[in-house]
């Protein structure tokens, strides 16, 4: 039999692809080494927002006082936390699997290898497709620390498996993953030292929204050292340099969150001639590799390191197999930091415009302008940044940190996908009182 559609990889690229060209009619083969849903699922996006979600009813529960609410003897029982964890992932597991099943896909467990541009190989058995579909992700790097490999180094997979509370934690690496799971733990009265080499945490978020970030969790027993490059890691200790000064802290864990590396090794690229280096395999705006019939998504293209963006690029593909013409616009996709406070962003940064040369006006509004973020946020900050084109008035990025501003950052994506204006968005009702009215309101102050 050939399939119409091979694809390597069931993570939130490959599941949603595959998906999709089963309600299309397609014959699909899906293929994957591990679990369905892959990392995000297993040990990643949603993991790790399951503990968080509860350290955030931890903090809650030890700090109602201000809401006029008194809690006594509360506690953190983390083998509870852990069951509630493997209880969601195990739910949404098999919701993937009768997913695929009501939409005809065969579903292979094993490790796959391409071995032509049209075939295959699991184990001992070749598949052969018209068209192979690339979605196996990326992995934690290693940088090379000496004492990497102590018993106390922990990658992100690891320590969302943890069975007992570390008494201290050393992050090394500020970006999204090393400040979620700073925010964690650091909730629960952990002691936390984040190791950061740039000058501020998550480089790629506009700078006032980063440092407005780190200055709130800095009051979550997180101490933050930027500039900083570790030197070594000991049995239960890091030693790190700033400014050729060097400094040791001690740690019982030690999260080394650095970012992720493409899953590029064993896949055979080489043998289809498959265009690919260490930043991933190169693909064009719809997907495709240099070879034809070959296409590839989400992490293992280091294109954007988003489950949404792996989905939608999947979702991609699989129109224009299915005669449907699409193409992908990094621009209008969304991200998020799910600490406390969240950040949520889409478009391009002040940063960016400038690199681009793009005429840009900027307006921001504190979110305590809402009436709805100071009633459910006593003493919380934020702010709502907005970057319009000068001249024709488009929208093009919205920054935004405080509140629940991951629930409304799609809405500021779909503004940008559709390319409005100003005195377009000017005309949408937004609800009162929600936090989602700074978006409109700061905008509108980009025109005063």
């Amino acid at each position: 039999m050939t399939y119409d559609l091979i694809i390597i990889g069931a993570g939130p690229g490959g599941y949603v692809a595959a998906e999709r060209a089963g309600e299309q009619g397609k014959t699909v083969l899906l293929i994957e080494k591990s679990h369905l849903g892959g990392v995000c699922l297993n040990s990643g996006c949603v993991p790790s927002k399951t503990l968080l979600h509860s350290s955030k009813v931890y903090h809650y529960a030890t700090h109602g006082e201000a809401y006029g609410v008194k809690s006594e003897h509360v506690s953190f029982d983390l083998p509870t936390v852990m069951a509630r964890k493997r209880s969601v992932i195990e739910t949404l597991r098999k919701g993937i699997a009768g997913m695929m099943k009501h939409n005809k896909v065969t579903v292979v467990s094993g490790e796959a290898k391409l071995i032509s541009q049209h075939e295959v190989k699991v184990g001992d058995d070749v598949y052969e497709g018209s068209h192979i579909l690339i979605a196996v992700g990326s992995s934690p790097a290693k940088p090379p620390i000496p004492g990497i490999d102590n018993d106390c180094v922990y990658d992100s997979t690891r320590l969302l498996n943890l069975e007992t509370m570390p008494e201290s934690l050393v992050v090394v690496g500020g970006g999204v993953i090393g400040c979620e799971f700073a925010c964690f733990f650091g909730t629960l009265g952990i002691p936390v030292t984040v190791i950061e080499m740039l000058p501020e945490i998550c480089p790629a978020v506009d700078s006032e929204i980063a440092k407005l970030l780190r200055q709130e969790l800095s009051k979550r027993n997180i101490t933050f050292h930027l500039g900083a490059r570790v030197e070594s890691i000991g049995k239960a200790d890091v030693t790190f340099s700033v400014k050729d000064k060097k400094e040791t802290v001690q740690a019982s864990h030690v999260l080394v969150a650095t970012g992720r590396t493409c899953n590029v090794a064993g896949l055979g690229l080489e043998d289809v001639k498959v265009d690919f280096d260490r930043r991933g395999i190169t693909v064009d705006d719809q997907c495709a590799t240099n070879v034809p019939g070959i296409f590839a998504i989400g992490d293992v293209t280091g294109k954007q390191w988003l489950a949404h963006a792996a989905s939608r690029m999947g979702e991609v593909v699989v129109h224009n197999l299915c005669g449907r013409r699409d193409h992908m616009r990094y621009d209008a996709i969304p991200g998020v930091i799910y600490t406390t406070p969240e950040v949520a962003t889409v478009g391009i940064t002040e940063a960016l415009a400038k690199e681009r040369g793009i005429p840009v006006k900027v307006a921001k509004m504190p979110m305590a302008a809402s009436g709805r973020f100071l009633a459910e946020h006593d003493g919380g900050r934020g702010i709502c940044k907005v970057l319009v084109h000068a001249e024709t008035g488009v929208l093009l990025g919205v920054h935004m940190i405080g509140g629940a501003c991951s629930e409304m950052i799609f809405g500021a994506a779909s503004m940008i996908e559709t390319e409005m204006r100003v005195k377009e968005i000017e005309e949408i009702v937004f609800p009162h009182p929600t936090v989602s009215e700074l978006i409109r309101d700061t905008l509108i102050a980009t025109s005063r």
